[in-house]
Parts: structure tokens; C-alpha cells; sequence
């Protein structure tokens, strides 16, 4: 199902007692911080803050905490639904007879709901605060972490275009609050956005940008999916929801927003505006220093009456990030397998918080088949800033890490099973000793094939194993052993 914006999914958590609010006041400036890292470790409720102290809106936090909250907030049961239904509109077979056409125009129908819709009024600019009536002190904007260059506005969903084509983007950035009227726009080299500000500044241009807050969970979500740069967010948020997003014209800037927004910012980036940004606590577990990164001055702010500021805290895992990482691993899988075909299932864990680690199991074919499978994830879009690479036989489950470890320690010999090699790496990676690329390597815990020099006397070894007779027969008499 779509929800119809934020409140709308609050409410049905709030419903399914997943949503606990918090009365008293509380200080977005750390104390925010330390209540919701230990609701995450706990997997608790999502969280509204009703009077946080400073600002003059209430504040959502925690709101996909859990991998089953994640999946309510995409209206589903389970992440993999929604792979499991991108692979059936991606699978190329010709319908076969009656039942395979109705199969195949069944598809083509879905897709009548993707497209977004222009309308012309909407929800989120019931108020207008222009020029100095706009005051980005009235949001809850998080100082997280006691080293941190100050409050940041985390998932907003910051809109761009093409200066040339045309073309949008939605991407979620890091947004840093420098004063009442201007943000820092923390995007990395890899991102659409920063490469649409590189044209505009090339171009001696200044760039239009809009930020949204609170948008529904569909919306928030996709502009954090690592869509390709020709593939509208707006699209893929459609195909999630199975209805069509509303968008307005902004007031201000030629860029359209979510209609149920809660709260969104416009401006334009003048060429070569930058200030200095961070430090920040990031999802790495480690600050990322200051650097120079362009800054927004915020023309004009609209919201909805009663706005509820949305926002995240990152830091060292668990944290609230992690079920939308998972939501992107499990999403995005029949992609992976369309670019990859040998890849039978893949794990990006949380602890390597998205880019330090990914397994990979395959169903193992010919010599130096997990080498092959390395190399083709260090060139699959954002997978290529993996630094580690684990790749495992087909019948081992890779979100089990006990059974991978069982694998990675005991079925390598170092000298003959790694790989490694040098290439990018993410911009908040603090490990590799230049910034942007590093080193890389890849582990081949599969079991070893005489073509590949393995030679010892009866080949690899059987895996131990129980009879299943008798497995079968000990569950039946489970009882009987008092145990």
C-alpha cells in the first residue's frame, strides 16, 4: 500500500504501538543522540520528540529502525517482495499463449502508476516565509555527536537539474545548518548532484536547488537508492508506491517537490559559494574532517500547518541507516543478478556500513569463477567501491556470517586465493591513505577445482554432513530425550 505522507505512516505505527512519543522536552544538542542510539541497539518504537528544545516542531526519528518498519514504510511484508517483484518486470521472456499475455499487459499496467503529477496547490505551502522571515532555527536540526561543526538537517531530499538536459535528481546529502539562511551541501564526487552543480559552475551559472523534509516513506526512501544517473527517482518512487507522486511547482526556484512534504527549503548555489564543513559524526563510526563544500542560501522556506520535522542520526552501527541499506541490498538484488547471472545471493553487512565488505555467493562453474565474479562487482555501479570481497559456493547462506567466516577462514589458502588490487573507494572512507581510491581485496572461500591447481590426492574434501534419516528421526523424538 502508499501511504499518503508522513503523518499517515506515523499514525499506522502509532496504531501498532511502534511509535512511542516523548513529552518532555529533550535537546536536540547530543541528548537526542543518546536516546535514540539506545532505542536502535534495542530495536525499539520509532520516536516523536513533542518539544524539542530550540525549535518549534515536533521531531520523527527512528521512523525505519527496524528491517520490519522499513518494509511497512514500503508496504510490504518483506524487503524482497519488492525485488522479487522488479525481477518479474525485468524477466524478457515473450508470453507464451493467453495466460503469458495477460502476464505480460498485466506488467505493462503496472507501470501506468509510475509517472509523477503535476498539481497545483499542495499541502506543503500552506506557509510561506520569505527573504528574513526565513529561519531555519525553527527546525530541530540534530547536533549529533560532540565533535561535530554543529547541527545538521539530515534526510532531506535535496532536488536538482541537469543545467543542460534537463534532467532531475534526487539525492540525500547531509545538510549542515551554517546560520539562519544557509545550509552546507555535503555531495561527493560520485554523486548526480554534485556533477549538475560541476556543469553549472563551468557554465558560470548559479544552480537551482530545492530541499524536501518529511516527505511519504516511499519518496524519502528512493532518494537514497543508487539508481542509475538516466533512471527519475521520481519514477522509481511510483513503481514502489503503486500510485503516482504529487508534485508542485516551488516558488521560487523551476524545480518541483513532494505536495505532502513537510517542510521544504529553495535557493540557488551561487558558482564557486563554498564554506568550510564538518566535522561530523558519520555512519562509518568516525568524524570525516572539515572540508570546502558549496553552500545553499535559503530564499524561501515553505511547510505545512503543524509541520513534523523528519531527521536521522548516523554514526557507528546499529543505527537507524542500516534497514535502509538492507532495504537497498534486498531491492536492488535482481538488478545485480541481471549484471552479474552467476550471482546466486548477496550480503552487504552493517557493521561494513554499505561500501567495506560485500558477499557474494555463486553457483561455481569453471576455474577462477570467483575471481571473475570480483572483478565484475568492482565495476557494478556503487558496488565498486567495495573494498572487501567475499565470494562463497552457492549452498552457503551469506546473511548467515557465522557460516561465511567458516567458509572465508577455513576454505583459503592465501597464497593462491586473493586478489587484490587498487580503485575508488567511498569519500567518507578515513582508511585509505589517499582520499577517493584505495586498496582492494577480493577472498575466494569456494571450494577449489583440480583446473585451478588444486591437486591434493581425492580432490576437496566432503563437507560433514548428518544423515537426513536420521536428523529426521531425532526431531520426531525430540521430546522423548527430555531435552
Amino acid at each position: 500500500m502508499a501511504w499518503a505522507d508522513l503523518r499517515a505512516f506515523l499514525a499506522h505505527l502509532e496504531r501498532r504501538k511502534e511509535l512511542r512519543r516523548i513529552s518532555v522536552p529533550v535537546d536536540p544538542h547530543l541528548e537526542v543522540t543518546e536516546i535514540v542510539t539506545r532505542v536502535v541497539r534495542e530495536r525499539g518504537p520509532a520516536l516523536l520528540f513533542e518539544s524539542p528544545v530550540g525549535a518549534d516542531m515536533p521531531l520523527a526519528i527512528n521512523v525505519f529502525g527496524t528491517e520490519a518498519r522499513m518494509a511497512a514504510a514500503l508496504g510490504v511484508d518483506r524487503l524482497d517482495e519488492i525485488g522479487d517483484r522488479l525481477a518479474a518486470l525485468l524477466r524478457p521472456e515473450l508470453p507464451t499463449g493467453l495466460s503469458g499475455l495477460r502476464d505480460t499487459l498485466g506488467k505493462a499496467a503496472s507501470l501506468t502508476s509510475i509517472p509523477p503529477r503535476r498539481v497545483r496547490t499542495a499541502p506543503c505551502q500552506d506557509i510561506v516565509l520569505k527573504g528574513p522571515d526565513v529561519d531555519l532555527f525553527r527546525l530541530p536540526g540534530v547536533h549529533a555527536w560532540p565533535n561535530d561543526g554543529g547541527a545538521f538537517l539530515n534526510l532531506g531530499l535535496t532536488h536538482t537539474r541537469h543545467p543542460e538536459t534537463g534532467a532531475r535528481n534526487l539525492g540525500m546529502y547531509r545538510l549542515q545548518r551554517h546560520d539562519a539562511r544557509t545550509v552546507g551541501m555535503h555531495w561527493q564526487i560520485h554523486k548526480d548532484s554534485n556533477a549538475h552543480h560541476a556543469v553549472a559552475e563551468r557554465r558560470g551559472e548559479r544552480l537551482p536547488v530545492a530541499i524536501a523534509f518529511g516527505c511519504d516513506p516511499a519518496v524519502t526512501y528512493a532518494a537514497s537508492a543508487p539508481l542509475p544517473a538516466d533512471i527519475d527517482e521520481y519514477l522509481f518512487a511510483g513503481y514502489l508506491r503503486g500510485e503516482r507522486v504529487e508534485m508542485v511547482d516551488c516558488l521560487s526556484v523551476p524545480l518541483r517537490v513532494p505536495a505532502n512534504a513537510q517542510i521544504v527549503l529553495e535557493g540557488w548555489l551561487e558558482p564557486g559559494a563554498r564554506l568550510p564543513e564538518g566535522p561530523f559524526g558519520d555512519h562509518t563510526g568516525f568524524y570525516t574532517p572539515v572540508e570546502p563544500f558549496p553552500a545553499l542560501h535559503v530564499d524561501v522556506m515553505t511547510m505545512q500547518r503543524d509541520p513534523i520535522f523528519q531527521t536521522i542520526v548516523v554514526g557507528r552501527p546499529p543505527q537507524e541507516d542500516g534497514p535502509m541499506g538492507k532495504a537497498t541490498e534486498r531491492i536492488f538484488r535482481p538488478l545485480i543478478k541481471m549484471m552479474i547471472p552467476e550471482i546466486v545471493d548477496y550480503d552487504l553487512p552493517e557493521a561494513g556500513v554499505f561500501h567495506n565488505c560485500c558477499i557474494v555467493s555463486i553457483d561455481k562453474r569453471f576455474p577462477k569463477h570467483a575471481q571473475k565474479v570480483m572483478n565484475a562487482v568492482w565495476g557494478a555501479g556503487l558496488l565498486s567501491l567495495s573494498k572487501l570481497i567475499v565470494v562463497v559456493d552457492a549452498d552457503c547462506d551469506v546473511h548467515d556470517y557465522a557460516e561465511v567466516a567458516w567458509r572465508a577462514f577455513g576454505n583459503v589458502d592465501y597464497a593462491h586465493d586473493l586478489i587484490t588490487t587498487i580503485g575508488p573507494v567511498d569519500h567518507l572512507d578515513h582508511a585509505s591513505y589517499e582520499q577517493f581510491w584505495g586498496g582492494k581485496v577480493g577472498v575466494d572461500a569456494t571450494r577449489k577445482l583440480p583446473t585451478e591447481g588444486y591437486r591434493r590426492e581425492g580432490g576437496w574434501p566432503e563437507q560433514i554432513v548428518m544423515d537426513d534419516a536420521v536428523r529426521a528421526q531425532v526431531t520426531r523424538r525430540w521430546k522423548e530425550y527430555g531435552l
